[in-house]
């Protein structure tokens, strides 16, 4: 279990007591869905201190504070790569009608030799102005750089981290280039903190998923005036 003598709320990367609910008040968000690998479903490991909801079902909750009646799918699978989540996901997130997405994919490519960028972008970028389509305002994120994990084998922690910051880089910007609320994590003070990444060398502790809750929140408060950033009504 990751160590780390703070807990969730004395963690100055976390959110404050009653921060959440302000910055969500009035929120227009009803229908929440969550696509893509283990990362959307949720394999954080527990720290004591720190909740142990994953992050998506984190933000759910959080939504769900201010507005009781949100309803939320999360669809992600451990292991799938981002033409899998397109394939596998894309058309139940769709049929949801959500007005709310987290799309969290292309980690699993990244962790190969052979990561292909362009084709994880064609994917990306076909569910993301899915989505958009729909009327969903979509949220992608910069993950952690997980090569800063002490269980990641040094010989392999080079290759890792340009292909996973090679990941963050694109998707920042297709988010700028599509208009999604975009959660960077990649460089965030803590990337190079043990405390954050779980002991299998691949996911991160419930300390990562409490400050990417947290760091969501914000994101999407930046969201909220006027129409939505990159979300597209359809006639």
């Amino acid at each position: 279990m990751p160590a780390t003598t703070l807990t969730e709320d004395t963690d100055p990367y976390c959110l404050r007591e009653g921060e959440s609910a302000a910055l969500l008040a009035g929120h227009p968000w009803r229908r929440f869905v969550a696509l893509g690998d283990s990362v959307a479903e949720g394999l954080c490991e527990p720290v004591d201190g720190y909740s142990r909801l994953q992050w998506a079902d984190r933000i759910a909750a959080e939504l769900r504070a201010v507005a009781p009646d949100l309803a939320y799918l999360n669809l992600g699978r451990r292991g799938l790569r981002a033409h899998e989540v397109r394939a596998g996901q894309l058309a139940p997130a769709l049929a949801f009608r959500p007005d709310l997405a987290l799309v969290v994919c292309g980690g699993n490519d990244a962790f190969r030799p052979a990561y292909d960028p362009d084709a994880v972008d064609v994917e990306l970028t076909a569910i993301v102005t899915a989505l958009q389509a729909a009327g969903a305002l979509v949220i992608t994120v910069g993950m952690f750089d997980v090569s800063h994990s002490p269980a990641v084998p040094e010989r392999v922690r080079p290759g890792l981290r340009e292909r996973m910051r090679l990941l963050s880089a694109r998707t920042g910007r297709l988010a700028e280039r599509l208009g999604t609320a975009h959660v960077p994590l990649t460089d965030h003070p803590l990337t190079a903190d043990p405390s954050i990444y779980s002991s299998d060398g691949r996911h991160g502790s419930a300390r990562s998923d409490a400050v990417a809750t947290a760091e969501t929140a914000r994101c999407l408060v930046r969201h909220r005036t006027g129409p939505e950033r990159g979300q597209r009504i359809v006639p």
